[in-house]
């Protein structure tokens, strides 16, 4: 990766990637700024004074269990220091803060960082040096309005440059970012990384608490203890308002035959309910708590006209701009290798790579590879309030020739519109089903069923539309 050096990149007045509302878009391209070889994060005098943008994209911090969507960050006023309690003006910040534009799309990758358990909880460095449990790779297009994540199992088996083959969630803790990023690139093609993110552990909890917990459905009772990592899960099923302690046992469970794929779900289902409760305006108040955690947890190389153009465009999106993959893959056969992986389907990622990354360069897939979307597996879960209309959509679709089409578990709760979730990133095979199907919407998001390349889940409106109802 052929990049300037950080302080090239800090010496910039304003990064290629932002403009402000005065100012004429930048032509040449964003120069990545590489992350340090080193694990020792670097820290800016602005990042000692970060802000309330953490708050909308969901924002950044599905650590312990996720990741998360966009660690980004706005300065404060100059009265206001990280440790001061005075009130923020979000008014004077949204008017000094929120003129910068992003000009192109941009690729960021996300890291939520393993503490180092020995780690002294005053050196953050040491809280950025472990493994990741989390690894989301992100596209902001702000040609097309949509922000995709891509998230990458931690237990994908990969090829770390220098280092050989290993798990993915091994990069960071011998390379620091640099490495992740090199990882990606070699595994998954040449795709551009421009800037990264690193969140720990600790700082999840600590944010699920101050919004007053998440709201998430338990789809059984779960119950784990692996006393190597410290784990101590116990959990009811149905719909729970979780704490900070209670958010991290349901994203990192394992005692299930999903594994590392059950995670990834998980975490994404958290990252959601964290975002609904970060857009909730009560939150305001908890701003500057919000943003004291921020500091002691958050690494980026991400210029602050760089954050503020990202906080813009985050507070533009909607629910629709989201894009949630997971990279395709299977899980290793027992005793297939040493260790479990999770296994990447080459052609179908190159796929996703393509469609949602730009990466024009990867080989598509071939007609000998690319099955036909009768062969696709097929999971269809009911959403509406007729017992039958899963059986029912399962039925029309083997009539119209699909041929691996099955019936799983309800969805908890309800939905209003038919939804054909495409978990591998699949989107234009979901297209072709609901054609099919005469409704529904398509949905890239990975909380589909993980045996299936698509998932139907069934609204109301198919019940409406059968009887000719609105």
């Amino acid at each position: 990766m052929t990049t300037p050096s950080l302080d090239q990149a800090e010496s910039q007045v304003a990064s290629p990637l932002v403009q402000t509302a005065t100012s004429a878009p930048a032509e040449s391209p964003l120069p990545t700024a590489a992350p340090t070889p080193a694990h020792k994060p670097v820290r800016r005098p602005w990042a000692q004074r970060l802000a309330w943008a953490v708050v909308f994209t969901g924002t950044a911090i599905a650590s312990a269990l996720g990741g998360g969507l966009l660690a980004t960050t706005t300065p404060l006023p100059s009265w206001l220091s990280s440790d001061s309690s005075q009130p923020l003006d979000l008014g004077e910040l949204w008017q000094s803060g929120f003129r910068y534009r992003v000009t192109r799309p941009v690729n960021i990758v996300l890291m939520g960082i393993d503490e180092v358990r020995t780690a002294d909880q005053s050196e953050p460095d040491d809280l950025l040096a472990g493994r990741t449990d989390t690894l989301l790779l992100a596209r902001i297009n702000p040609e097309a309005g949509k922000l995709s994540l891509l998230s990458i199992p931690r237990d994908t088996r990969v090829e770390i440059p220098g280092e050989g083959t290993a798990k993915i969630n091994h990069a960071n803790l011998v390379g620091g970012p640099e490495a992740v990023a090199e990882t990606i690139q070699a595994n998954l093609g040449p795709v551009p990384i421009d800037r990264y993110v690193r969140v720990s552990t600790g700082a999840f909890k600590e944010l699920v608490d101050l919004v007053g917990g998440v709201q998430v459905y338990v789809p059984r009772r779960m119950v784990y203890t692996d006393h190597s990592q410290g784990l101590y899960i116990d959990l009811q099923a149905g719909w729970q308002t979780l704490n900070g302690d209670q958010a991290e046992q349901f994203a990192r469970f394992r005692g299930d035959a999903q594994g590392d794929i059950g995670r990834v779900q998980r975490q994404q289902m958290l990252l959601k309910a964290l975002r609904e409760r970060l857009t909730n305006p009560r939150i305001i108040p908890r701003l500057p708590q919000i943003i004291r955690v921020m500091l002691r947890y958050v690494d980026t190389n991400l210029s602050l006209e760089e954050v503020l153009a990202l906080a813009t465009f985050s507070l533009e999106l909607d629910s629709d701009s989201l894009q949630m993959v997971m990279l395709p893959g299977r899980f290793s056969e027992t005793g297939e290798y040493a260790a479990s992986y999770w296994i990447l389907d080459e052609a179908a990622s190159q796929q996703v790579m393509n469609d949602f990354f730009g990466l024009d360069t990867v080989a598509l897939l071939s007609n000998s590879n690319a099955r036909a979307v009768s062969q696709l597996r097929i999971a269809v879960q009911n959403a509406s309030e007729d017992a039958d209309v899963a059986r029912e959509v399962a039925r029309r679709l083997r009539q119209q020739g699909f041929e691996n089409v099955y019936v799983v578990a309800d969805w908890p709760g309800t939905t209003r519109q038919t939804q054909v979730i495409a978990q591998r990133g699949d989107i234009h095979s979901a297209g072709v089903v609901t054609s099919v199907l005469g409704l529904g919407a398509v949905v890239a998001d990975s909380t589909g069923n993980i045996e299936s390349d698509l998932t139907i889940r069934v609204g109301q409106d198919w019940s409406s539309a059968a009887t000719g109802t609105q």
